[in-house]
């Protein structure tokens, strides 16, 4: 498969949802491979997910002098989430990747990092993901047979949007129905922020909207964008209440098969993509106020403080402190403050 250059445009067409979807068959292949690998994943062949995925499997099969050649299946070529999450665990792919908050069904400490109003920029984030809260969820992972990478990829800061009008404030959440993504987590963080919260599959959200089944949703600043939700929405509240991003991992035993040097190879290159990929994502998204607000979008951007006290006094973190290890909210809090 042909390495693709990312720009701005592409980027933002494939998260619109573009199909360009190879056909198994077209994948390449080498022949010489003594290890040929899959790598399934749901995100459009124009993502920026995709595109640097691409690049770090053609630097690996270069650096291994074809050794290596990790096939990918992108774009839900191979089943859902779902589908592709028992593939992996099965040996049938070897690679999948998935957000923390949805993989946290099947790794209960990959929710940690998706913690409401806990990271106040990217500054923390990475430390925290480099560090020892990356380590916690690694861990996870590692007790399910399953080899994670070491650099979590980039998804983006989570944004509201309304059709009534801004939020400034935890009390402007009060009633309000807003679309959130299936997960435990997104459910408690607006209920306990007095919102009304609706789990809708993404593909219904626009419908959602436009109907007025929710006055709002929420989301990173490119799906809000790519979706075109400007048309059927108002305002965007910058309120960075959750970051978003991806684990790369692969099946334990396909991996343990691997000679230690293509071990580091492997791991090498996936993780110096990971790197040009969350700074591609933060370009992107931080691009698109102008862009959005040039489509009628009116922006705001409230204090985090009373919110995170709302969370506080509703007992959400207290809660959800429980879920995780001592050690594992300690992490946490080591990068982002106290929040219990």
């Amino acid at each position: 498969m042909k390495t693709t250059s990312i720009t701005r445009r592409t980027a933002l067409l494939g998260l619109s949802g573009a199909t360009f979807v190879a056909a198994p068959g077209l994948v390449r292949r080498a022949a010489a491979a003594e290890f040929t690998y899959k790598f399934g994943h749901g995100f459009p062949l124009t993502h920026p997910f995709h595109v640097f995925l691409q690049q770090a499997c053609d630097e690996i099969r270069k650096r291994t002098s074809g050794r290596m050649d990790i096939q990918i299946f992108g774009n839900n070529q191979l089943g859902g989430d779902t589908q592709m999450l028992s593939q992996v665990r099965a040996n049938a792919i070897q690679f999948f990747q998935g957000g923390g908050i949805i993989l946290s069904i099947l790794v209960p400490e990959a929710s940690i990092s998706g913690m409401g109003f806990a990271f106040s920029d990217y500054d923390k984030v990475w430390a925290a993901l480099d560090g020892d809260v990356g380590a916690y969820i690694r861990g996870g992972f590692e007790k399910l047979g399953l080899h994670p990478f070491e650099r979590m990829w980039d998804n983006g800061f989570r944004q509201i949007s309304t059709s009534t009008g801004p939020i400034n404030s935890p009390a402007d959440l009060q009633g309000l129905k807003l679309r959130v993504p299936p997960g435990q987590l997104y459910t408690s963080l607006f209920q306990s922020l007095g919102a009304a919260p609706t789990s809708i599959n993404l593909a219904e959200t626009y419908s959602a909207l436009q109907t007025k089944i929710v006055s709002g949703q929420e989301n990173p600043l490119v799906v809000f964008n790519t979706a075109k939700y400007y048309e059927v929405q108002k305002y965007v509240s910058l309120t960075s209440h959750v970051w978003d991003g991806v684990w790369l991992f692969g099946n334990g035993k396909a991996w343990s098969a691997l000679p230690e040097d293509l071990q580091k190879t492997v791991s090498d290159c996936l993780n110096e993509a990971g790197l040009k990929q969350r700074a591609k994502v933060a370009e992107i998204n931080s691009s698109l106020e102008g862009d959005l607000k040039a489509k009628g979008i009116a922006f705001n951007k409230p204090d985090p403080a009373p919110f995170r006290d709302k969370l506080r006094s509703a007992g959400f973190y207290k809660e959800w402190s429980s879920r995780y290890s001592p050690e594992g909210w300690a992490a946490l809090e080591k990068y982002v403050g106290k929040l219990t």
